[in-house]
């Protein structure tokens, strides 16, 4: 077992995660228990002393209740076992299992397993979060974001399964997909079909997909190596979602929206290892000790309806809901961690599109929610809601909260910007924001129909920095990942993206790399890092 101390010279958490690979590899999700835990083992949401772990049992039909035991140990061989409970799961449930754990070290590396009827499930590897004054000196996490089954393979969530370098994964949202085959997929090829062939309505169907989901071997791996922080975007209920509908949804012919979402977070606090309030909401902030805070935003169950023009400015519109803001704002500026990460579902960057010619705002709107008339407005994104976003950069500089980090998802593209609004220009922007591509999810040049990295792509990615100044860096077709650094002195994304999402066994390359030293929130790009490169 590897803990961190006061007493011990910290150089970071990452190596309790290097330790951890080296002393022992973890198990693969096809090695063991196929049969009864098919669709792996994942934990989540670590405090100093606890750890969120998960599993379902794998069933035919319904039938009586189960009893799973889990056992969490400080050597892959479990012969020296911590602590261990049982869990009583059933149909009422989906049989998924659900252990929250606490009582354990800060700072440490565990391995844990469940069992049933002498069937152990495969083992994975998880970590819990040090003490909130321990002064670790950095941290390394994966950063992903819209995976779509149909579009391809999730070859990325490999590529970072076998760093073996990472303490953690944030997933921005877009875990999952909701359309039926054929609606969604590889600009315009269904790599591999979903489950059911429909929507995704009812409980059933929202069971059916995430239990789909679950049975990728890449994304098994993931989970099982390291825990993830996780929140919901829109498409694990529906496209477009706001508090009182989703543009994919049509009342009436798919039944009451209220009751689509109650089914649809259901599933999900099944299926994912991620801890919900007592009242279901899911925005929550995780602190790893005085190096970072994260707080996890959720910009879909609160939010206004999308509006155009000059609704966008209304200052009655939200897209956090105020309960929300006032705690953002609140950890925020009160927070004594050296960064303040802020898990971010959709771009809070400002995005000027109406100079932008006719091809590229085509297929820009279909990501980013731009009306086809070309109005200078990316509706579903901050960019619709200007006055929560003024709000809190005119809080953040009123209070001078610095070393805040923007880290997204959505888009299906990548981004390094400065955040700014109309009125206070570039020169002085707020924070800095990282945006991270699809794991497999159509981007630019899918909707043109162009080869990646093509003239028009690099002419589109001129085009949107030359309107908007405040975006350093774009790349409008690559799908992969992101690796975040954390130290005392700097973050710093480094993206990733794969050769061809349609193939399980593609590469992925690094592509570009940018920092944000303390005290600044100008980005700065960086030059390739060494090794997992």
């Amino acid at each position: 077992m590897t803990a961190l101390s006061s007493g011990i010279d910290r150089r970071s958490l990452l190596l309790l995660a290097g330790a951890g690979v080296a002393g022992a590899a973890v198990s693969s999700p096809a090695a063991a228990a196929t049969t009864v835990f098919q669709h792996g083992v994942a934990s989540g949401d670590p405090t100093p002393g606890g750890i969120l772990l998960w599993t379902r049992v794998t069933v035919e039909s319904p039938g009586p209740a189960a009893t799973v035991q889990w056992q969490i140990a400080a050597d892959a061989s479990f012969s020296a076992v911590i602590r261990s409970g049982a869990v009583l799961t059933g149909p009422e449930r989906d049989y998924t299992v659900k252990a929250d754990v606490d009582g354990l070290a800060a700072g440490t590396t565990y391995w844990y397993r469940f069992g049933l009827g002498g069937t152990w499930s495969p083992t994975g590897r998880t970590m819990t979060a040090p003490a909130a004054s321990d002064a670790i000196t950095r941290l390394r996490m994966g950063v992903v974001s819209c995976a779509n089954w149909e579009a391809g393979y999730f070859a990325a969530y490999r590529h970072l399964a076998a760093r073996g370098d990472l303490n953690l994964v944030v997933h921005l949202g877009d875990y999952l997909y909701e359309y039926g085959s054929g609606e969604f997929d590889a600009g315009g090829t269904v790599v591999r079909a979903t489950k059911p062939a429909g929507e995704t309505l009812t409980l059933a169907d929202y069971r059916t997909r995430h239990a789909q989901y679950k049975t990728d071997p890449d994304l098994q791996a993931l989970h099982a190596s390291v825990p993830w922080i996780i929140t919901w975007d829109d498409h694990e209920v529906a496209n477009d979602m706001w508090s009182g509908g989703a543009e994919n949804h049509t009342p009436g012919a798919e039944g009451d929206f209220a009751a689509r979402v109650a089914a649809a977070r259901q599933a999900y606090a099944e299926w994912m290892p991620v801890r919900l309030a007592e009242d279901g909401h899911i925005y929550r902030r995780l602190r790893y000790g005085t190096l970072l805070e994260l707080s996890m935003l959720d910009l879909r169950t609160y939010r206004s309806v999308q509006t155009s023009g000059a609704g966008a400015d209304d200052e009655d519109r939200t897209i956090t809901g105020a309960a929300q803001m006032s705690w953002l704002l609140d950890g925020l500026t009160t927070s004594t961690a050296a960064w303040k990460l802020v898990g971010n579902p959709v771009m809070i960057s400002r995005l000027d599109v109406g100079a932008l010619p006719a091809w590229l705002l085509g297929p820009l709107g279909e990501l980013i929610g731009v009306p086809s008339n070309g109005l200078v407005l990316n509706a579903d994104q901050w960019d619709g809601y200007n006055a929560d976003r003024e709000r809190l950069v005119d809080t953040l500089r009123a209070h001078r909260t610095r070393d805040v980090v923007f880290l997204t998802g959505d888009i299906h593209t990548s981004w390094a910007s400065e955040l700014t609004t109309r009125d206070t220009g570039p020169a002085t922007p707020a924070a800095a924001e990282f945006v991270v591509p699809s794991v497999t999810s159509d981007n630019i040049n899918d909707f043109l129909g162009t080869s990646p990295g093509g003239p028009l792509s690099v002419l589109a990615a001129s085009l949107i920095r030359a309107t908007n100044p405040h975006v350093k860096w774009v790349e409008t077709d690559g799908h992969g990942f992101g690796v975040l650094e954390v130290t005392t002195t700097r973050c710093r994304m480094d993206w990733y993206h794969l050769a061809d999402r349609t193939k399980r066994d593609t590469s992925a390359r690094w592509v570009q790399g940018w920092s944000v030293g303390r005290g600044s929130s100008k980005i700065r790009k960086e030059s390739a890092p060494s090794g997992n490169a």
